[in-house]
Order: structure tokens, then C-alpha cells, then sequence
């Protein structure tokens, strides 16, 4: 196992946590599409009671040339500056009950280190099962529920929860790889990526982390309070189809993403819910412009997005 030693402080006396938590975690880097991940850490940390455990070396394990931290220039002189953090906090749910939260950055070196050392800490708080969130980009409509890919050893969760289920490889992120570590050792691991509409990827999409919220809650019996959130998703939403109901283009592109959505979960011989129908996957090309032409159409209000929203 790698060494562990200097990558994380503690923070007051392991012995007052309680043995026998669930830990969750959500960690923002290579993607976080609709700021689920981002929108989760927030949303915990100002909503729920919470105080810190332990705090991972940044100097250790962070790129700041990659990510730039947030200096604060008041006229003449700086005021402030924001240090990127990776915490483990200990939380108290709506019905306060206590659970492990781990927020923060990717880690962008020593995965290994930090693999090891977050089991080492997992295992010294004697954690029941870890539970992990994270968000990608596809093309799925949002008048549908946000879809859910599960992976890990707790197959109650696969089997209910997972409505793609695809033989692929993927850019691995630092979780993956804690989630690989702890499925060997036999402990329950279940990791949550969301299906985010592409369309929506780089905004703040509140459905999104409402759907993360409700995926850790099935996984863990965690209760979030989500009135606020709910809230806001609706009216995200309306927002949203007001603009496409104004545009040919965007509902098109609705239209037939619903059409293979609808297909797709009512069990017909569509490969997935993300293809077209050659059972094609739309390159990263095709989705980027997509992305940015809607993004263009919603900022400036122009009458037509342009011809690459036709799908």
C-alpha cells in the first residue's frame, strides 16, 4: 500500500466519530456536468450541520497551475485569498443522522497515496459502505427524469437504479480507482454517474443535484432537505421550455432525444437511450456544438440557434 503519511490532517480526536458510518463523497475535476457535484458539496455543507475531520494536503496533491486558486484584488493591494480544499466532514442529516461526507477537488497526483489513504481512514472509522457521486454529459432530453449509471459490489442498486448498463472504456477519475480499491477488500461501494442532458452540461443544473441527493439517499437512507432545491429546479425548467417552445430548432432536438429516450426505457431493441438510430454514439464534436450554440442562443436571445441543433 502506498505511503499515506503527510496527505491528510486530522482535525480534534477520531474518537469522538462515531464507528459505523456511511461516507459519501463528491469530488469536482475532470467533470461535473450541470455543477451536480459542485451543487451537492454546496448544498450539504450550508444546509446540514457539519464540522470538519480531516483535511487532505493540497500542496500534495493539487495541479494549481491546472486549477488556479481565487486571489481577491481590492484596488491597490490583496484582500483574500481562497485556498482549494479536500475535507472529510462529519454531517448530521435532516433527521440528524450522523454520516461522513468527503468534499473538495479531485486530487491531480499521488491517486495511489490518496487511494490508500482515504481506505486508512475508512478503515479506522470502521465506514459500513461508501457511496460516490459524479456527472457527465449525454444526450438525454430534461422533460425526462435524470438517468442514473450505477457501479460497485452493491447489486441491489445496479439493478434497480441503472438504466445504462454500457461494456466501455472510461477516463477514470480519482474515485474510480477508490471505488476499484474497496470493491477488492469486499466493502459496499456504490458509485452514481449521472446522465446530465449535453444541452445543459455547462450550467447550473439543479435538477441535477437533486438527482444526485436522491440517488445517495436510496443508497444510504440519508435524508436531504430538498424543498429549496425542488423548487428551483422547477422553475429552471419552465425557463427552459419557454426558450425551446420558441424554436424550431430546440425542439426538434427535444423531440427526437425524447423519442429514443421513451424507446429506449419502454424495451425496444435500441441499444441506449444516448444513440441515434445506426445505434451511433453523436461525437464530442457534434455535442460540443450543440452545446455551444444553445448556450449563444441563451445568452444573447437570438431567433435561431443556427443548423447544428437539428439532430
Amino acid at each position: 500500500m502506498s505511503n499515506t503519511r503527510g496527505l491528510y490532517e486530522i482535525s480534534g480526536e477520531l474518537d469522538s466519530i462515531p464507528e459505523g458510518l456511511q461516507l459519501v463523497a463528491a469530488l469536482t475535476g475532470f467533470t461535473d456536468a450541470g455543477g451536480a457535484v459542485s451543487q451537492v458539496g454546496e448544498y450539504i455543507l450550508e444546509n446540514l450541520s457539519n464540522r470538519i475531520v480531516a483535511e487532505f494536503d493540497a500542496d500534495s496533491l493539487l495541479d494549481y497551475r491546472a486549477r488556479r486558486p481565487i486571489i481577491y484584488f481590492d484596488q491597490d493591494h490583496l484582500s483574500d485569498y481562497q485556498p482549494p480544499v479536500l475535507r472529510l466532514y462529519l454531517v448530521h442529516d435532516e433527521l440528524n443522522q450522523p454520516f461522513l461526507f468527503l468534499n473538495g477537488y479531485e486530487p491531480d497526483f499521488r491517486w495511489e497515496g490518496f487511494s490508500a489513504a482515504l481506505l486508512e481512514l475508512i478503515q479506522t472509522l470502521n465506514v459500513v459502505s461508501t457511496t460516490w457521486v459524479h456527472a457527465i454529459p449525454m444526450p438525454v432530453p430534461h422533460t425526462r427524469p435524470v438517468g442514473v449509471t450505477v457501479s460497485g459490489n452493491r447489486l441491489e442498486l445496479t439493478d434497480a437504479m441503472s438504466v445504462w448498463k454500457p461494456h466501455t472504456q472510461v477516463p477514470a477519475n480519482a474515485l474510480h480507482l477508490v471505488e476499484y480499491r474497496l470493491a477488492q477488500l469486499g466493502h459496499p461501494v456504490a458509485g452514481f454517474v449521472l446522465l446530465i442532458p449535453h444541452y445543459l452540461a455547462e450550467t447550473e443544473f439543479p435538477m441535477a443535484a437533486l438527482a444526485a441527493l436522491d440517488s445517495i439517499s436510496a443508497a444510504t437512507g440519508i435524508i436531504f432537505p430538498t424543498d429549496r432545491l425542488r423548487e428551483g429546479g422547477r422553475e429552471f425548467v419552465s425557463k427552459i421550455d419557454e426558450q425551446i417552445e420558441s424554436n424550431a430548432d430546440l425542439e426538434k432536438l427535444v423531440g427526437t432525444l425524447e423519442t429514443r429516450y421513451d424507446a429506449y426505457m419502454e424495451g425496444t431493441s435500441l441499444r441506449s437511450p444516448l444513440t441515434d438510430v445506426d445505434g451511433e454514439l453523436p461525437t464530442a464534436d457534434e455535442i460540443a456544438a450543440e452545446l455551444e450554440n444553445f448556450l449563444a442562443f441563451k445568452r444573447h436571445g437570438d431567433d435561431q440557434p443556427g443548423e447544428t441543433m437539428g439532430l
